[in-house]
Protein backbone atom coordinates (compact mmCIF):
# COMPACT_ATOMS: atom_id res chain seq x y z
CA UNK A 1 0.00 0.00 0.00
CA UNK A 2 2.85 2.51 0.61
CA UNK A 3 4.49 1.45 -2.63
CA UNK A 4 1.29 2.51 -4.17
CA UNK A 5 0.75 5.86 -2.14
CA UNK A 6 4.93 6.59 -3.18
CA UNK A 7 3.91 6.11 -6.96
CA UNK A 8 0.65 7.88 -6.74
CA UNK A 9 2.30 10.77 -5.31
CA UNK A 10 5.92 11.19 -6.82
CA UNK A 11 4.97 10.24 -10.28
CA UNK A 12 0.84 10.48 -11.12
CA UNK A 13 0.67 13.73 -9.19
CA UNK A 14 3.50 15.60 -10.56
CA UNK A 15 2.40 14.27 -13.73
CA UNK A 16 -1.00 15.51 -13.68
CA UNK A 17 0.41 19.03 -12.73
CA UNK A 18 2.93 19.72 -15.17
CA UNK A 19 0.66 18.36 -18.13
CA UNK A 20 -2.45 20.15 -16.91
CA UNK A 21 0.21 23.41 -16.78
CA UNK A 22 1.13 21.99 -20.60
CA UNK A 23 -2.25 22.05 -21.61
CA UNK A 24 -3.74 24.71 -20.04
CA UNK A 25 -1.16 27.10 -21.86
CA UNK A 26 -1.83 25.56 -25.00
CA UNK A 27 -5.59 26.10 -25.14
CA UNK A 28 -4.92 29.54 -23.78
CA UNK A 29 -3.20 30.11 -26.67
CA UNK A 30 -6.45 29.11 -28.36
CA UNK A 31 -9.24 31.28 -26.50
CA UNK A 32 -7.29 34.51 -26.38
CA UNK A 33 -6.44 34.27 -30.27
CA UNK A 34 -10.11 33.33 -30.69
CA UNK A 35 -11.32 36.01 -28.61
CA UNK A 36 -9.26 38.73 -30.23
CA UNK A 37 -10.54 37.57 -33.52
CA UNK A 38 -14.32 37.60 -32.36
CA UNK A 39 -15.19 33.90 -32.00
CA UNK A 40 -17.57 32.61 -29.86
CA UNK A 41 -15.90 30.39 -27.31
CA UNK A 42 -18.54 27.68 -25.23
CA UNK A 43 -16.01 25.82 -22.66
CA UNK A 44 -11.92 26.33 -21.67
CA UNK A 45 -11.17 22.17 -20.40
CA UNK A 46 -8.39 21.25 -18.57
CA UNK A 47 -8.73 17.30 -19.06
CA UNK A 48 -11.47 15.10 -20.92
CA UNK A 49 -14.58 13.67 -20.09
CA UNK A 50 -17.07 14.65 -17.01
CA UNK A 51 -16.63 17.83 -15.04
CA UNK A 52 -14.90 17.95 -11.78
CA UNK A 53 -15.75 21.83 -11.12
CA UNK A 54 -15.99 24.67 -13.28
CA UNK A 55 -17.69 28.03 -13.60
CA UNK A 56 -19.42 30.03 -16.37
CA UNK A 57 -18.03 33.41 -16.84
CA UNK A 58 -19.58 36.78 -18.12
CA UNK A 59 -19.17 36.02 -21.79
CA UNK A 60 -20.74 32.92 -21.59
CA UNK A 61 -17.38 30.68 -21.35
CA UNK A 62 -17.64 27.35 -19.48
CA UNK A 63 -14.66 27.16 -17.75
CA UNK A 64 -13.96 23.47 -16.22
CA UNK A 65 -11.60 20.44 -14.67
CA UNK A 66 -12.44 18.03 -16.40
CA UNK A 67 -11.96 13.92 -14.93
CA UNK A 68 -9.46 12.63 -17.14
CA UNK A 69 -6.29 14.59 -17.20
CA UNK A 70 -4.44 13.49 -20.85
CA UNK A 71 -5.22 16.86 -22.42
CA UNK A 72 -7.84 19.42 -22.93
CA UNK A 73 -10.19 21.94 -25.55
CA UNK A 74 -11.12 24.82 -26.40
CA UNK A 75 -15.19 24.63 -27.81
CA UNK A 76 -16.41 27.11 -30.29
CA UNK A 77 -19.31 28.44 -31.30
CA UNK A 78 -20.83 25.88 -34.11
CA UNK A 79 -18.53 23.25 -33.51
CA UNK A 80 -19.69 19.77 -32.98
CA UNK A 81 -17.40 18.12 -30.24
CA UNK A 82 -14.21 19.03 -28.74
CA UNK A 83 -12.31 18.42 -31.65
CA UNK A 84 -13.65 21.44 -33.20
CA UNK A 85 -15.16 19.43 -35.96
CA UNK A 86 -17.89 21.90 -37.14
CA UNK A 87 -21.57 21.22 -36.94
CA UNK A 88 -22.68 22.11 -40.49
CA UNK A 89 -26.43 21.52 -39.66
CA UNK A 90 -26.14 24.14 -37.00
CA UNK A 91 -23.84 26.50 -39.18
CA UNK A 92 -26.15 26.51 -41.93
CA UNK A 93 -29.10 27.19 -39.73
CA UNK A 94 -27.59 30.54 -38.12
CA UNK A 95 -28.38 33.67 -38.69
CA UNK A 96 -25.68 35.86 -40.21
CA UNK A 97 -24.36 37.65 -37.22
CA UNK A 98 -24.57 34.00 -35.09
CA UNK A 99 -22.32 32.51 -38.38
CA UNK A 100 -19.77 35.10 -38.26
CA UNK A 101 -19.27 34.69 -34.46
CA UNK A 102 -19.00 30.59 -35.00
CA UNK A 103 -15.37 29.34 -35.65
CA UNK A 104 -16.98 28.00 -38.89
CA UNK A 105 -18.00 31.48 -40.15
CA UNK A 106 -14.81 33.22 -39.30
CA UNK A 107 -13.19 34.18 -42.43
CA UNK A 108 -9.88 31.69 -42.89
CA UNK A 109 -7.28 33.80 -41.20
CA UNK A 110 -8.92 33.86 -37.99
CA UNK A 111 -9.42 30.26 -37.84
CA UNK A 112 -5.94 29.46 -38.97
CA UNK A 113 -3.98 31.74 -36.52
CA UNK A 114 -6.53 30.24 -34.33
CA UNK A 115 -5.62 26.84 -34.74
CA UNK A 116 -1.73 27.50 -34.59
CA UNK A 117 -1.69 29.96 -31.37
CA UNK A 118 -2.40 26.53 -29.03
CA UNK A 119 1.02 24.97 -30.55
CA UNK A 120 2.81 28.74 -30.77
CA UNK A 121 1.99 28.91 -26.83
CA UNK A 122 3.82 25.62 -26.23
CA UNK A 123 6.62 26.89 -27.93
CA UNK A 124 6.81 30.57 -25.99
CA UNK A 125 6.52 28.55 -22.48
CA UNK A 126 8.98 26.30 -23.12
CA UNK A 127 11.47 29.14 -24.61
CA UNK A 128 10.44 31.12 -20.95
CA UNK A 129 11.46 28.02 -18.79
CA UNK A 130 14.59 27.64 -20.34
CA UNK A 131 15.26 31.40 -20.27
CA UNK A 132 14.19 31.62 -16.41
CA UNK A 133 16.40 28.25 -15.73
CA UNK A 134 19.72 29.87 -17.62
CA UNK A 135 18.71 33.41 -15.73
CA UNK A 136 18.59 31.37 -12.26
CA UNK A 137 20.69 28.04 -12.37
CA UNK A 138 23.16 29.25 -15.45
CA UNK A 139 24.62 26.06 -16.61
CA UNK A 140 27.57 23.75 -16.67
CA UNK A 141 29.74 24.02 -19.53
CA UNK A 142 33.04 23.26 -21.25
CA UNK A 143 35.02 23.96 -24.18
CA UNK A 144 34.91 20.98 -26.78
CA UNK A 145 38.66 19.90 -25.46
CA UNK A 146 39.03 16.26 -25.96
CA UNK A 147 40.49 15.46 -21.95
CA UNK A 148 40.23 11.72 -22.64
CA UNK A 149 40.00 9.27 -25.74
CA UNK A 150 37.91 5.22 -24.83
CA UNK A 151 40.41 3.20 -26.78
CA UNK A 152 37.44 1.26 -28.23
CA UNK A 153 35.30 4.64 -29.28
CA UNK A 154 35.09 5.95 -32.75
CA UNK A 155 37.14 8.96 -32.09
CA UNK A 156 40.27 6.76 -30.92
CA UNK A 157 39.88 4.87 -34.29
CA UNK A 158 39.82 8.12 -36.29
CA UNK A 159 42.60 9.49 -34.54
CA UNK A 160 41.29 12.03 -32.32
CA UNK A 161 44.16 12.43 -29.67
CA UNK A 162 43.71 14.61 -25.92
CA UNK A 163 43.93 18.03 -26.51
CA UNK A 164 42.41 18.28 -29.84
CA UNK A 165 39.93 21.43 -29.76
CA UNK A 166 36.66 20.24 -31.59
CA UNK A 167 35.55 23.43 -34.00
CA UNK A 168 32.83 21.58 -36.17
CA UNK A 169 30.94 18.58 -36.93
CA UNK A 170 29.61 18.48 -40.57
CA UNK A 171 30.44 22.34 -41.20
CA UNK A 172 28.58 23.21 -38.31
CA UNK A 173 30.30 24.97 -35.81
CA UNK A 174 30.57 23.88 -31.87
CA UNK A 175 31.39 26.09 -29.18
CA UNK A 176 30.62 23.40 -26.01
CA UNK A 177 30.53 20.35 -26.04
CA UNK A 178 26.58 19.92 -24.96
CA UNK A 179 26.57 20.88 -28.83
CA UNK A 180 29.11 17.74 -29.50
CA UNK A 181 27.11 15.75 -27.59
CA UNK A 182 23.95 16.69 -29.05
CA UNK A 183 24.44 16.46 -32.51
CA UNK A 184 26.31 13.11 -32.68
CA UNK A 185 23.37 11.53 -29.98
CA UNK A 186 21.11 11.57 -32.74
CA UNK A 187 22.85 9.89 -35.43
CA UNK A 188 24.50 6.82 -34.66
CA UNK A 189 25.90 4.60 -37.24
CA UNK A 190 26.16 7.44 -39.53
CA UNK A 191 29.14 9.16 -40.67
CA UNK A 192 30.04 12.43 -39.96
CA UNK A 193 33.33 14.95 -40.60
CA UNK A 194 34.36 16.50 -37.29
CA UNK A 195 37.06 19.29 -37.38
CA UNK A 196 39.20 19.42 -34.98
CA UNK A 197 42.11 22.04 -34.53
CA UNK A 198 45.45 20.37 -33.31
CA UNK A 199 48.71 22.47 -33.12
CA UNK A 200 47.23 25.31 -34.76
CA UNK A 201 45.99 23.62 -37.57
CA UNK A 202 42.66 22.27 -38.54
CA UNK A 203 42.02 18.67 -39.66
CA UNK A 204 38.84 17.17 -40.89
CA UNK A 205 38.20 13.57 -39.42
CA UNK A 206 35.58 11.19 -40.69
CA UNK A 207 34.14 8.75 -37.94
CA UNK A 208 31.12 6.73 -37.54
CA UNK A 209 29.44 7.51 -33.87
CA UNK A 210 28.59 3.89 -32.10
CA UNK A 211 25.13 2.88 -31.77
CA UNK A 212 25.20 2.15 -27.76
CA UNK A 213 22.69 1.94 -25.29
CA UNK A 214 23.32 3.83 -21.66
CA UNK A 215 21.45 3.68 -18.30
CA UNK A 216 20.73 6.72 -16.41
CA UNK A 217 20.68 7.28 -12.72
CA UNK A 218 17.25 6.06 -12.70
CA UNK A 219 17.68 3.05 -14.54
CA UNK A 220 15.95 4.03 -17.66
CA UNK A 221 18.10 2.51 -21.03
CA UNK A 222 18.81 5.80 -23.55
CA UNK A 223 19.94 4.56 -27.09
CA UNK A 224 21.73 7.18 -28.63
CA UNK A 225 25.66 7.53 -30.81
CA UNK A 226 28.57 7.91 -28.99
CA UNK A 227 32.01 8.45 -30.18
CA UNK A 228 34.33 7.80 -27.30
CA UNK A 229 35.27 11.11 -26.00
CA UNK A 230 35.58 12.30 -22.46
CA UNK A 231 35.56 15.92 -22.12
CA UNK A 232 36.89 18.13 -19.39
CA UNK A 233 33.06 18.80 -18.10
CA UNK A 234 33.50 14.90 -17.86
CA UNK A 235 36.27 14.89 -15.59
CA UNK A 236 35.35 17.41 -13.32
CA UNK A 237 36.70 20.38 -14.78
CA UNK A 238 34.22 23.26 -15.97
CA UNK A 239 32.88 27.09 -15.46
CA UNK A 240 29.34 28.12 -14.18
CA UNK A 241 27.98 30.20 -17.37
CA UNK A 242 25.37 32.78 -15.97
CA UNK A 243 23.42 34.59 -18.52
CA UNK A 244 21.69 38.32 -18.85
CA UNK A 245 17.50 37.92 -19.03
CA UNK A 246 17.98 38.71 -22.82
CA UNK A 247 20.70 35.67 -23.02
CA UNK A 248 18.62 33.27 -21.42
CA UNK A 249 15.77 33.84 -23.73
CA UNK A 250 18.56 33.64 -26.58
CA UNK A 251 19.59 29.99 -25.20
CA UNK A 252 16.14 29.03 -24.40
CA UNK A 253 15.13 29.52 -28.29
CA UNK A 254 18.46 27.80 -29.31
CA UNK A 255 17.63 24.98 -26.68
CA UNK A 256 13.69 24.82 -28.01
CA UNK A 257 14.84 24.53 -31.67
CA UNK A 258 17.33 22.08 -30.81
CA UNK A 259 14.37 19.39 -29.33
CA UNK A 260 12.71 20.03 -32.99
CA UNK A 261 15.44 19.36 -34.47
CA UNK A 262 16.47 16.31 -32.90
CA UNK A 263 12.90 14.67 -32.65
CA UNK A 264 12.40 14.83 -36.38
CA UNK A 265 15.81 13.36 -36.73
CA UNK A 266 14.93 10.75 -34.20
CA UNK A 267 11.62 9.97 -36.10
CA UNK A 268 13.68 9.85 -39.36
CA UNK A 269 16.37 7.25 -37.62
CA UNK A 270 13.51 4.71 -36.68
CA UNK A 271 12.17 5.04 -40.68
CA UNK A 272 16.08 4.45 -41.67
CA UNK A 273 16.14 1.40 -39.44
CA UNK A 274 19.75 3.38 -37.46
CA UNK A 275 17.09 3.77 -34.41
CA UNK A 276 14.73 1.91 -32.48
CA UNK A 277 10.97 3.02 -32.34
CA UNK A 278 10.78 1.51 -28.39
CA UNK A 279 11.97 5.43 -26.59
CA UNK A 280 8.80 6.73 -28.48
CA UNK A 281 7.38 7.25 -24.73
CA UNK A 282 3.25 7.57 -23.60
CA UNK A 283 1.63 8.75 -20.42
CA UNK A 284 2.74 6.26 -18.65
CA UNK A 285 6.40 6.88 -19.05
CA UNK A 286 5.93 10.65 -18.56
CA UNK A 287 4.42 9.78 -15.71
CA UNK A 288 7.93 7.76 -14.11
CA UNK A 289 10.05 10.79 -15.18
CA UNK A 290 7.99 13.00 -13.80
CA UNK A 291 8.30 11.41 -10.67
CA UNK A 292 11.68 11.28 -11.30
CA UNK A 293 12.59 14.82 -12.07
CA UNK A 294 10.36 15.78 -8.81
CA UNK A 295 13.24 13.85 -6.81
CA UNK A 296 15.51 16.06 -7.98
CA UNK A 297 14.07 18.82 -7.36
CA UNK A 298 11.84 21.65 -9.03
CA UNK A 299 14.66 22.71 -11.95
CA UNK A 300 14.18 19.98 -13.05
CA UNK A 301 11.23 19.02 -13.36
CA UNK A 302 10.83 22.72 -14.97
CA UNK A 303 13.22 21.36 -17.57
CA UNK A 304 10.95 18.45 -18.24
CA UNK A 305 8.11 20.63 -18.41
CA UNK A 306 9.52 22.72 -20.85
CA UNK A 307 11.02 19.67 -23.07
CA UNK A 308 7.59 18.22 -22.94
CA UNK A 309 5.89 21.60 -24.03
CA UNK A 310 8.01 21.45 -27.29
CA UNK A 311 6.54 17.90 -28.13
CA UNK A 312 3.13 18.99 -27.79
CA UNK A 313 3.51 21.67 -29.52
CA UNK A 314 5.35 19.53 -32.30
CA UNK A 315 2.81 16.60 -31.76
CA UNK A 316 0.28 19.31 -32.69
CA UNK A 317 1.26 20.68 -35.21
CA UNK A 318 1.60 17.20 -37.20
CA UNK A 319 -0.67 17.09 -40.16
CA UNK A 320 -3.06 14.70 -38.66
CA UNK A 321 -6.97 15.68 -38.74
CA UNK A 322 -7.81 15.90 -35.70
CA UNK A 323 -5.08 17.71 -34.66
CA UNK A 324 -3.88 21.09 -34.68
CA UNK A 325 -1.72 20.60 -37.75
CA UNK A 326 -4.64 18.58 -39.55
CA UNK A 327 -7.13 21.40 -39.20
CA UNK A 328 -4.28 24.12 -40.63
CA UNK A 329 -3.82 21.62 -43.39
CA UNK A 330 -7.81 21.65 -44.33
CA UNK A 331 -7.36 25.56 -44.21
CA UNK A 332 -4.44 25.48 -46.80
CA UNK A 333 -6.61 23.54 -48.97
CA UNK A 334 -8.99 25.83 -48.65
CA UNK A 335 -6.64 28.83 -49.65
CA UNK A 336 -5.89 27.29 -52.65
CA UNK A 337 -9.73 25.88 -53.91
CA UNK A 338 -11.29 29.09 -52.68
CA UNK A 339 -13.95 27.09 -50.57
CA UNK A 340 -13.54 24.47 -48.11
CA UNK A 341 -13.84 20.40 -48.54
CA UNK A 342 -16.85 19.19 -48.44
CA UNK A 343 -18.44 17.59 -44.88
CA UNK A 344 -17.79 13.75 -45.90
CA UNK A 345 -14.14 14.47 -46.93
CA UNK A 346 -13.57 16.05 -43.62
CA UNK A 347 -15.51 13.32 -41.98
CA UNK A 348 -13.66 10.70 -43.50
CA UNK A 349 -10.54 12.98 -42.44
CA UNK A 350 -11.22 13.37 -39.13
CA UNK A 351 -11.84 9.60 -38.49
CA UNK A 352 -8.66 8.44 -39.83
CA UNK A 353 -7.04 11.04 -38.07
CA UNK A 354 -9.01 9.66 -34.85
CA UNK A 355 -7.63 6.31 -35.50
CA UNK A 356 -4.05 7.33 -36.42
CA UNK A 357 -4.09 9.29 -32.50
CA UNK A 358 -5.03 6.06 -31.15
CA UNK A 359 -2.83 3.67 -32.77
CA UNK A 360 -0.02 5.92 -31.85
CA UNK A 361 -1.38 6.15 -28.30
CA UNK A 362 -1.67 2.38 -27.95
CA UNK A 363 2.09 1.60 -29.50
CA UNK A 364 3.70 4.21 -26.99
CA UNK A 365 1.49 2.71 -24.22
CA UNK A 366 2.51 -0.61 -25.47
CA UNK A 367 6.23 0.44 -25.42
CA UNK A 368 6.32 2.24 -22.14
CA UNK A 369 4.71 -1.20 -20.28
CA UNK A 370 7.46 -3.22 -22.26
CA UNK A 371 10.37 -1.33 -21.10
CA UNK A 372 9.08 -0.88 -17.70
CA UNK A 373 8.35 -4.79 -17.31
CA UNK A 374 11.80 -5.27 -19.13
Amino acid sequence: MSGLYTFLMGNVVTFVLVLSLLVFVHEMGHYLVGRWSGIRILAFSVGFGPEIFGFTDRHGTRWKISAIPLGGYVRFFGDEDASSKPDNDQVAAMSEEDRARSFAGAKLWKRASTVAAGPIANFLLAIAIFAVLFSVYGRMIADPVVAEVAPDGAAAAAGILPGDLLVAIDGNKVETFDDVRRYVAIRPSQKIIVTVERGGQKLEVPMVPQRTDRTDQFGNKIELGQIGIITNKEAGNFRLRTYTPLEAVREGVIESAGIVTGTFKYIANIFAGSMRADQLGGPIRVAQASGQMASLGIGAVLQLAATLSVSIGLLNLMPVPVLDGGHLMFYAVEAVRGRPLGSKAQEIAFRIGLAMILTLMVFTTWNDISVSSG
